[in-house]
C-alpha cells in the first residue's frame, strides 16, 4: 500500500475521531444538563459557550494526539475487536485524565458525572465506528480519485511478490496493469498479466495509461536502465525502485536529503523525531522532579554514606551511551572506597560471561547493600537523564572494556538508542536474567519501542525492585 493513500486513510480515521469525540461531548453535556431536574443531581450544570469550546479543542488536541501517539490510526482497518476495545478504553481514559487536568489548571468546576458520561460515550462511539472500520473506509478508499495504474519492471520473485502486494492494494483503487522484462512473456498470479519487453515501453506508454513504473530488479541491472529512467521522466511517469537488495539487514529504509543530496536510509534505532521529543519532554520532566522531591531524600543518604564509609558519597565511572558516547555515570556508592582496585582479586568470583556481577559481593557495605537492594543507589542518574546522556527507559550503559568483550550482535543493544534507568529486562528478571536473554530483550525494546512501552516499563519498575529485593 502506498503511503500517500495511507495517509489519506489516516486523515479520515482522525478526522471520524474528532466528529465522534464531538457528538460524545455534546452528549454527555445533553444527558447531564437532563439530569438536572432528578436527585441527588439537584444544582444546575451549566458551561459557559466558550469555556465550552476550550475544554472540546483540549479534548479533540489530546484525543489525536494519543491516537497518534498509540499507534491507532496505524491498524485500525485491519485491527480485531478486542484490540481495538483495548486502545479505545486506553484512549479515551487517558483522554479524559488530560480533559480533568485541564479543568484543574484553569480552575473550573465540572460536573464528574458529565466527565465520566463523556469517556463512556467517546469509547463506544469510536468502538462502534472502528470495529466496523474496515467495511466503512473501503468504500471511502474508491472516492479517493480515479484508478492508479502500475507496471513492474522484472519478473522475478521479487517482481511477483511486488505484484501480489499491488493486486492486495486494490481497494486503493490502485490497478496493476502487467510486467515489463528483457522478453515478453506471461506473469500468473491470482490472474495473468502480459510481460511486456523493455524495448517497447515508448510505444506501450503511448499506447495506455500508465501513472507509475516500479523496478524490482536486481542492483546491477539498474545501472542499464537508465535510458529506461530518463524516459519515464520525459513522459511524466513517476518511477520507484524497490529497495531489498540487503536481504538480511533489519533497519528500517527511507529517503533522506541532506541539500540537494538524496540520501538512502537503513536505520536500526527509532527515529521518529516528533516521538523522540516527546520522550525527551518526558524524561526533562519527570527526571527533574524526582530530583526535587528526593533530594532531602539524598542529603540524607550522602550523610549516611559517609559517616559509615570513608570516600566520596556519590560513585563516577565512565559509561557508553549512544553509539558510543562515553558519559560520567553517577551513582550513590555502595562499596568500598577501594573496591576498582579489588576487582582482579574477585574475578574468579563473577557469575557473568560478560558484565563483572557478583552475587554477594564482599565489597559492599552495610549501607550500600541496602541502597542496592532496593535500587535507591541508582537515584543520581536521574541527573544523566536531565543532563541527555541518559534516558528513563532503555539499556544499562555498560563500562568501556565490558563493550570491548562484547559479541558484535551484543553492541547493538546499547549503541543504538540512548542508555536507561529502568528497562525491559529488569521488569522482566532484573539480575536473574541471563546476559544474552538480556541482550535480547534490550533489543526487542530499541525495535518495538514505543511511548506506551516506556510508560509500561515505568509503571512495572516499582513493582519489579521490590520483587527483587525479597
Amino acid at each position: 500500500m502506498f503511503s500517500r493513500h495511507y495517509r489519506k486513510v489516516k486523515a479520515i480515521f482522525g478526522l471520524t475521531d474528532s466528529l465522534l469525540t464531538s457528538l460524545a461531548f455534546v452528549a454527555a453535556y445533553q444527558t447531564r444538563s437532563q439530569l438536572n431536574s432528578q436527585q441527588p443531581f439537584h444544582w444546575v450544570f451549566y458551561i459557559d459557550f466558550r469555556v465550552a469550546v476550550l475544554l472540546l479543542l483540549v479534548s479533540l488536541v489530546a484525543w489525536l494526539a494519543l491516537g497518534y501517539w498509540f499507534n491507532i490510526y496505524e491498524k485500525l482497518d485491519s485491527a480485531h475487536p478486542p484490540v481495538v476495545l483495548r486502545d479505545t478504553f486506553r484512549q479515551c481514559f487517558l483522554g479524559v485524565i488530560c480533559l480533568v487536568v485541564a479543568e484543574y489548571l484553569l480552575r473550573l468546576d465540572l460536573s464528574r458525572v458529565f466527565v465520566a458520561l463523556f469517556g463512556i460515550y467517546a469509547w463506544i462511539l469510536l468502538c462502534l465506528f472502528r470495529i466496523n472500520a474496515a467495511r466503512v473506509i473501503g468504500a471511502v478508499r474508491k472516492q479517493f480519485g480515479t484508478a492508479h495504474f502500475v507496471m513492474v519492471v522484472g519478473s522475478n520473485q521479487r517482481a511477483r511478490h511486488l505484484g501480489e502486494a499491488l493486486e492486495r492494494s486494490s481497494d486503493y483503487s490502485i490497478r496493476l496493469v502487467g510486467f515489463l522484462d528483457e522478453e515478453p512473456g506471461q506473469v500468473h498470479l491470482s490472474r495473468t498479466y502480459e510481460q511486456y519487453p523493455l524495448s517497447g515501453l515508448p510505444e506501450l506508454l503511448r499506447a495506455q495509461v500508465i501513472d507509475e513504473i516500479i523496478f524490482a530488479v536486481d542492483s546491477q541491472r539498474l545501472l542499464g536502465l537508465e535510458d529506461v529512467f530518463l524516459l519515464c521522466d520525459e513522459e511524466g511517469v513517476r518511477t520507484r525502485v524497490a529497495v531489498d537488495f540487503f536481504p538480511h539487514v533489519n533497519s528500517e529504509v527511507y529517503l533522506d536529503s541532506l541539500g540537494n543530496f538524496p540520501l538512502l536510509t537503513f536505520s536500526a534505532a527509532p527515529h521518529d523525531e516528533i516521538r523522540l521529543l516527546a520522550k525527551r519532554i518526558t524524561d526533562v520532566v519527570l527526571a527533574g522532579a524526582a530530583l526535587v522531591l528526593l533530594l532531602p531524600f539524598m542529603l540524607l543518604i550522602m550523610l549516611l554514606i559517609r559517616l559509615t564509609s570513608p570516600g566520596p558519597a556519590i560513585f563516577r565511572q565512565q559509561r557508553c551511551g549512544l553509539n558510543g558516547r562515553r558519559f560520567t555515570f553517577y551513582k550513590f556508592r555502595s562499596m568500598r572506597d577501594n573496591a576498582e582496585e579489588l576487582k582482579a582479586s574477585l574475578l574468579i568470583l563473577n557469575d557473568k560471561s560478560t558484565a563483572f556481577k557478583i552475587a554477594n559481593d564482599p565489597r559492599m557495605t552495610p549501607v550500600g547493600r541496602f541502597l542496592r537492594k532496593f535500587s535507591i543507589d541508582e537515584w543520581p542518574q536521574f541527573w544523566n537523564v536531565v543532563k541527555g546522556e541518559m534516558s528513563l527507559v532503555g539499556p544499562r550503559p555498560p563500562v568501556p572494556y565490558e563493550l570491548a568483550a562484547y559479541q558484535t550482535w551484543h553492541r547493538r543493544r546499547v549503541l543504538q538508542v540512548k542508555p536507561g534507568i529502568t528497562g525491559l529486562w529488569q521488569v522482566t528478571g532484573r539480575s536473574r536474567v541471563r546476559f544474552d536473554d538480556m541482550v535480547r530483550l534490550d533489543l526487542r525494546y530499541a525495535i518495538s519501542w514505543t511511548p506506551w512501552l516506556d510508560l509500561k516499563i515505568l509503571l512495572r519498575t516499582p513493582a519489579a525492585v521490590i520483587k527483587g529485593a525479597y
